[in-house]
Protein backbone atom coordinates (compact mmCIF):
# COMPACT_ATOMS: atom_id res chain seq x y z
CA UNK A 1 0.00 0.00 0.00
CA UNK A 2 1.10 3.54 -0.73
CA UNK A 3 0.39 6.57 1.47
CA UNK A 4 -1.77 9.66 1.52
CA UNK A 5 -0.44 12.38 3.81
CA UNK A 6 -2.70 15.24 4.81
CA UNK A 7 -0.64 18.10 6.26
CA UNK A 8 -2.03 21.18 7.95
CA UNK A 9 0.61 23.92 7.99
CA UNK A 10 0.76 27.71 8.49
CA UNK A 11 0.17 29.66 5.29
CA UNK A 12 3.60 31.26 5.64
CA UNK A 13 5.41 27.97 4.90
CA UNK A 14 3.03 26.49 2.32
CA UNK A 15 4.78 27.63 -0.84
CA UNK A 16 8.26 26.73 0.34
CA UNK A 17 7.12 23.32 1.59
CA UNK A 18 5.22 22.56 -1.61
CA UNK A 19 8.25 23.37 -3.75
CA UNK A 20 10.44 21.00 -1.76
CA UNK A 21 7.79 18.28 -1.64
CA UNK A 22 7.28 18.49 -5.40
CA UNK A 23 11.00 17.89 -5.88
CA UNK A 24 10.76 14.48 -4.18
CA UNK A 25 10.49 11.88 -7.00
CA UNK A 26 8.33 9.58 -4.87
CA UNK A 27 5.66 12.26 -4.37
CA UNK A 28 3.24 11.34 -7.14
CA UNK A 29 0.67 14.08 -6.62
CA UNK A 30 0.31 17.17 -4.47
CA UNK A 31 -2.60 19.52 -3.93
CA UNK A 32 -3.23 22.54 -1.71
CA UNK A 33 -6.37 23.90 -0.10
CA UNK A 34 -5.51 27.42 1.12
CA UNK A 35 -7.06 28.29 4.48
CA UNK A 36 -9.07 25.06 4.57
CA UNK A 37 -8.15 24.11 8.13
CA UNK A 38 -9.61 25.82 11.19
CA UNK A 39 -7.90 23.64 13.80
CA UNK A 40 -5.03 24.19 13.65
CA UNK A 41 -5.54 27.18 11.40
CA UNK A 42 -3.71 27.01 8.10
CA UNK A 43 -3.51 25.45 4.67
CA UNK A 44 -4.11 21.78 3.93
CA UNK A 45 -1.56 20.01 1.74
CA UNK A 46 -2.58 16.58 0.46
CA UNK A 47 0.17 14.31 -0.84
CA UNK A 48 -0.03 10.96 -2.56
CA UNK A 49 3.39 9.47 -1.96
CA UNK A 50 5.12 6.13 -2.29
CA UNK A 51 6.16 4.42 0.94
CA UNK A 52 9.83 5.06 0.29
CA UNK A 53 9.20 8.79 0.04
CA UNK A 54 6.91 9.18 3.04
CA UNK A 55 9.72 9.67 5.55
CA UNK A 56 11.33 12.40 3.47
CA UNK A 57 8.01 14.22 3.11
CA UNK A 58 7.40 14.10 6.87
CA UNK A 59 10.98 15.17 7.57
CA UNK A 60 10.53 18.25 5.39
CA UNK A 61 7.21 19.13 6.98
CA UNK A 62 8.63 18.98 10.48
CA UNK A 63 11.73 20.96 9.51
CA UNK A 64 9.86 23.80 7.81
CA UNK A 65 7.02 24.30 10.30
CA UNK A 66 8.55 26.38 13.10
CA UNK A 67 6.21 25.21 15.85
CA UNK A 68 5.11 21.63 16.47
CA UNK A 69 1.69 22.88 17.59
CA UNK A 70 1.16 24.47 14.15
CA UNK A 71 1.62 21.16 12.31
CA UNK A 72 -0.98 18.42 12.00
CA UNK A 73 -0.43 15.23 10.03
CA UNK A 74 -2.86 12.46 9.12
CA UNK A 75 -1.69 9.35 7.28
CA UNK A 76 -3.79 6.77 5.47
CA UNK A 77 -3.24 3.79 3.24
CA UNK A 78 -3.75 4.29 -0.47
CA UNK A 79 -4.94 1.13 -2.19
CA UNK A 80 -3.41 2.02 -5.54
CA UNK A 81 -1.84 4.86 -7.48
CA UNK A 82 -2.51 4.95 -11.20
CA UNK A 83 0.00 7.33 -12.72
CA UNK A 84 1.25 6.16 -16.13
CA UNK A 85 4.14 8.63 -16.07
CA UNK A 86 5.43 7.07 -12.83
CA UNK A 87 4.32 3.48 -13.42
CA UNK A 88 7.82 2.00 -13.07
CA UNK A 89 8.48 3.85 -9.83
CA UNK A 90 5.08 2.86 -8.41
CA UNK A 91 5.67 -0.82 -9.18
CA UNK A 92 8.99 -0.77 -7.34
CA UNK A 93 7.63 0.79 -4.15
CA UNK A 94 8.59 -0.92 -0.89
CA UNK A 95 6.49 -2.19 2.02
CA UNK A 96 7.37 -0.04 5.01
CA UNK A 97 5.29 1.75 7.61
CA UNK A 98 6.37 5.14 8.94
CA UNK A 99 7.24 5.40 12.63
CA UNK A 100 4.05 7.29 13.45
CA UNK A 101 1.89 4.49 12.04
CA UNK A 102 3.86 1.80 13.87
CA UNK A 103 3.59 3.64 17.16
CA UNK A 104 -0.09 4.42 16.67
CA UNK A 105 -0.89 0.79 15.86
CA UNK A 106 0.99 -0.52 18.89
CA UNK A 107 -0.69 2.08 21.10
CA UNK A 108 -4.13 1.07 19.85
CA UNK A 109 -3.51 -2.65 20.39
CA UNK A 110 -1.68 -2.39 23.70
CA UNK A 111 -3.41 0.30 25.75
CA UNK A 112 -4.76 -0.81 29.12
CA UNK A 113 -8.43 -0.48 28.29
CA UNK A 114 -11.39 -2.62 29.30
CA UNK A 115 -11.32 -4.35 25.90
CA UNK A 116 -7.61 -5.13 26.22
CA UNK A 117 -8.05 -6.56 29.70
CA UNK A 118 -11.11 -8.62 28.77
CA UNK A 119 -9.30 -10.15 25.80
CA UNK A 120 -6.27 -10.99 27.93
CA UNK A 121 -8.50 -12.58 30.59
CA UNK A 122 -10.40 -14.64 28.02
CA UNK A 123 -7.12 -15.74 26.50
CA UNK A 124 -6.00 -16.91 29.95
CA UNK A 125 -9.14 -18.98 30.39
CA UNK A 126 -8.72 -20.64 27.00
CA UNK A 127 -5.01 -21.33 27.51
CA UNK A 128 -5.63 -22.89 30.92
CA UNK A 129 -8.18 -25.28 29.43
CA UNK A 130 -5.62 -26.12 26.76
CA UNK A 131 -3.01 -27.10 29.36
CA UNK A 132 -5.12 -30.08 30.46
CA UNK A 133 -6.68 -31.03 27.11
CA UNK A 134 -5.95 -33.74 24.57
CA UNK A 135 -3.60 -32.88 21.67
CA UNK A 136 -6.12 -31.65 19.09
CA UNK A 137 -8.29 -29.44 21.36
CA UNK A 138 -5.09 -28.37 23.09
CA UNK A 139 -3.60 -27.10 19.84
CA UNK A 140 -6.84 -25.27 19.08
CA UNK A 141 -6.88 -23.68 22.55
CA UNK A 142 -3.25 -22.55 22.38
CA UNK A 143 -3.69 -21.07 18.90
CA UNK A 144 -6.95 -19.35 19.85
CA UNK A 145 -5.43 -17.93 23.01
CA UNK A 146 -2.39 -16.59 21.16
CA UNK A 147 -4.54 -14.85 18.55
CA UNK A 148 -7.24 -13.55 20.91
CA UNK A 149 -4.87 -12.09 23.49
CA UNK A 150 -3.22 -8.81 22.39
CA UNK A 151 0.00 -9.67 24.21
CA UNK A 152 2.58 -9.17 21.47
CA UNK A 153 2.10 -5.46 20.80
CA UNK A 154 2.75 -4.17 24.36
CA UNK A 155 6.04 -6.07 24.44
CA UNK A 156 6.98 -4.72 21.00
CA UNK A 157 6.42 -1.15 22.25
CA UNK A 158 9.34 -1.50 24.65
CA UNK A 159 12.15 -1.90 22.07
CA UNK A 160 10.44 0.65 19.80
CA UNK A 161 10.56 3.24 22.58
CA UNK A 162 14.16 2.36 23.41
CA UNK A 163 15.40 2.63 19.82
CA UNK A 164 13.60 5.93 19.20
CA UNK A 165 14.44 7.21 22.70
CA UNK A 166 10.78 7.73 23.41
CA UNK A 167 10.88 6.64 27.01
CA UNK A 168 7.16 7.19 27.57
CA UNK A 169 6.40 4.65 24.84
CA UNK A 170 8.72 2.09 26.41
CA UNK A 171 7.30 2.62 29.91
CA UNK A 172 3.74 2.34 28.67
CA UNK A 173 4.60 -0.86 26.84
CA UNK A 174 6.10 -2.28 30.03
CA UNK A 175 3.08 -1.19 32.08
CA UNK A 176 0.61 -2.65 29.59
CA UNK A 177 2.55 -5.92 29.49
CA UNK A 178 2.65 -6.25 33.27
CA UNK A 179 -1.05 -5.47 33.66
CA UNK A 180 -2.15 -7.67 30.77
CA UNK A 181 -0.10 -10.74 31.60
CA UNK A 182 -0.85 -10.48 35.32
CA UNK A 183 -4.57 -10.64 34.51
CA UNK A 184 -3.93 -13.40 31.97
CA UNK A 185 -2.14 -15.53 34.59
CA UNK A 186 -4.81 -14.78 37.18
CA UNK A 187 -7.60 -15.84 34.82
CA UNK A 188 -5.69 -19.01 33.97
CA UNK A 189 -5.21 -19.82 37.64
CA UNK A 190 -8.86 -19.27 38.51
CA UNK A 191 -9.89 -21.43 35.54
CA UNK A 192 -7.62 -24.24 36.68
CA UNK A 193 -9.10 -24.06 40.18
CA UNK A 194 -12.58 -24.25 38.66
CA UNK A 195 -11.63 -27.31 36.60
CA UNK A 196 -10.32 -29.02 39.71
CA UNK A 197 -13.46 -28.13 41.68
CA UNK A 198 -15.64 -29.53 38.91
CA UNK A 199 -13.65 -32.75 38.83
CA UNK A 200 -12.86 -32.40 35.13
CA UNK A 201 -9.10 -32.22 35.65
CA UNK A 202 -6.42 -32.83 38.26
CA UNK A 203 -3.01 -31.60 39.30
CA UNK A 204 -1.54 -34.84 37.99
CA UNK A 205 -3.12 -34.29 34.59
CA UNK A 206 -1.58 -30.83 34.43
CA UNK A 207 1.88 -31.97 35.51
CA UNK A 208 2.01 -34.98 33.20
CA UNK A 209 0.48 -33.43 30.09
CA UNK A 210 2.96 -34.10 27.24
CA UNK A 211 2.78 -30.57 25.89
CA UNK A 212 3.34 -29.11 29.35
CA UNK A 213 6.49 -31.20 29.64
CA UNK A 214 7.55 -30.01 26.20
CA UNK A 215 6.79 -26.44 27.24
CA UNK A 216 9.03 -26.53 30.30
CA UNK A 217 11.83 -28.52 28.65
CA UNK A 218 12.15 -27.01 25.18
CA UNK A 219 14.68 -28.41 22.75
CA UNK A 220 16.56 -26.62 19.97
CA UNK A 221 13.62 -27.00 17.60
CA UNK A 222 11.23 -25.25 19.98
CA UNK A 223 13.73 -22.47 20.71
CA UNK A 224 14.31 -21.84 17.00
CA UNK A 225 10.56 -21.78 16.41
CA UNK A 226 10.01 -19.17 19.13
CA UNK A 227 12.94 -17.03 17.98
CA UNK A 228 11.70 -16.99 14.38
CA UNK A 229 8.18 -16.18 15.55
CA UNK A 230 9.43 -13.20 17.57
CA UNK A 231 11.54 -11.87 14.69
CA UNK A 232 8.70 -12.37 12.21
CA UNK A 233 6.27 -10.49 14.43
CA UNK A 234 8.55 -7.44 14.61
CA UNK A 235 9.12 -7.45 10.84
CA UNK A 236 5.37 -7.73 10.25
CA UNK A 237 4.76 -4.68 12.43
CA UNK A 238 7.54 -2.69 10.74
CA UNK A 239 6.30 -3.65 7.28
CA UNK A 240 2.64 -2.92 8.10
CA UNK A 241 1.61 -6.48 7.21
CA UNK A 242 -0.62 -6.99 10.23
CA UNK A 243 -3.02 -9.31 8.46
CA UNK A 244 -0.41 -12.08 8.76
CA UNK A 245 0.75 -11.48 12.35
CA UNK A 246 -1.27 -14.47 13.58
CA UNK A 247 1.46 -16.77 12.26
CA UNK A 248 4.07 -15.13 14.46
CA UNK A 249 1.82 -15.34 17.53
CA UNK A 250 1.19 -19.04 16.99
CA UNK A 251 4.93 -19.77 16.74
CA UNK A 252 5.50 -18.21 20.16
CA UNK A 253 4.42 -19.84 23.43
CA UNK A 254 3.91 -16.69 25.46
CA UNK A 255 0.32 -17.54 26.27
CA UNK A 256 0.73 -21.20 27.27
CA UNK A 257 3.74 -20.23 29.40
CA UNK A 258 1.83 -17.45 31.15
CA UNK A 259 -1.09 -19.82 31.69
CA UNK A 260 1.26 -22.38 33.23
CA UNK A 261 2.50 -19.69 35.63
CA UNK A 262 -1.01 -18.92 36.84
CA UNK A 263 -2.11 -22.54 36.89
CA UNK A 264 0.98 -23.70 38.79
CA UNK A 265 0.38 -21.12 41.51
CA UNK A 266 -3.32 -22.00 41.65
CA UNK A 267 -2.67 -25.70 42.29
CA UNK A 268 0.21 -25.09 44.70
CA UNK A 269 2.89 -26.29 42.30
CA UNK A 270 5.49 -23.50 42.42
CA UNK A 271 7.86 -25.66 40.37
CA UNK A 272 5.44 -25.59 37.43
CA UNK A 273 4.84 -21.88 37.94
CA UNK A 274 8.58 -21.21 37.87
CA UNK A 275 9.01 -23.21 34.68
CA UNK A 276 6.24 -21.13 33.15
CA UNK A 277 8.06 -17.94 34.17
CA UNK A 278 11.33 -19.13 32.64
CA UNK A 279 9.72 -20.06 29.33
CA UNK A 280 7.70 -16.85 29.23
CA UNK A 281 10.79 -14.72 29.86
CA UNK A 282 12.65 -16.59 27.12
CA UNK A 283 10.00 -15.82 24.50
CA UNK A 284 9.53 -12.26 25.73
CA UNK A 285 13.32 -11.87 25.60
CA UNK A 286 13.29 -12.87 21.94
CA UNK A 287 10.73 -10.14 21.23
CA UNK A 288 12.75 -7.51 23.07
CA UNK A 289 16.05 -8.55 21.48
CA UNK A 290 14.82 -8.89 17.92
CA UNK A 291 12.65 -5.80 18.34
CA UNK A 292 15.64 -3.72 19.37
CA UNK A 293 17.77 -5.07 16.52
CA UNK A 294 15.16 -4.80 13.77
CA UNK A 295 13.84 -1.38 14.78
CA UNK A 296 17.43 -0.12 15.02
CA UNK A 297 18.22 -1.40 11.52
CA UNK A 298 15.02 0.17 10.19
CA UNK A 299 16.03 3.49 11.73
CA UNK A 300 19.55 3.57 10.30
CA UNK A 301 18.73 2.15 6.87
CA UNK A 302 15.15 3.22 6.11
CA UNK A 303 13.63 5.99 8.22
CA UNK A 304 16.63 7.97 9.53
CA UNK A 305 14.46 10.40 11.52
CA UNK A 306 12.63 10.77 14.80
CA UNK A 307 8.83 10.52 14.80
CA UNK A 308 6.88 13.77 14.77
CA UNK A 309 5.68 14.41 18.32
Amino acid sequence: MHRTLSLTVPASVTESLCQQLAAIPDVISLSVQPGASRKPPGDVITIQVLNRGADEALRLARALVPSASALSVATSELTSIIAPADAERVMKDKDEAVWEEIESGLRHQGRVTSNYLVLMALGGVIAAVGLVSDPVPQAIAFIASSIISPGFEPLAKIPLGLVLRRWTVAWRGLGSSLAGYALFALAAGLTMRLLLALGTSSVEELATNPEVKNLIHPGPKEIILSACGAAAGIVIIAAYRRSVIAGALIALVLMPAAALLGSGLAVNRPDLAWEGVVRFLADAGFILAFGTLIFFLKQVTVHRRQPIE
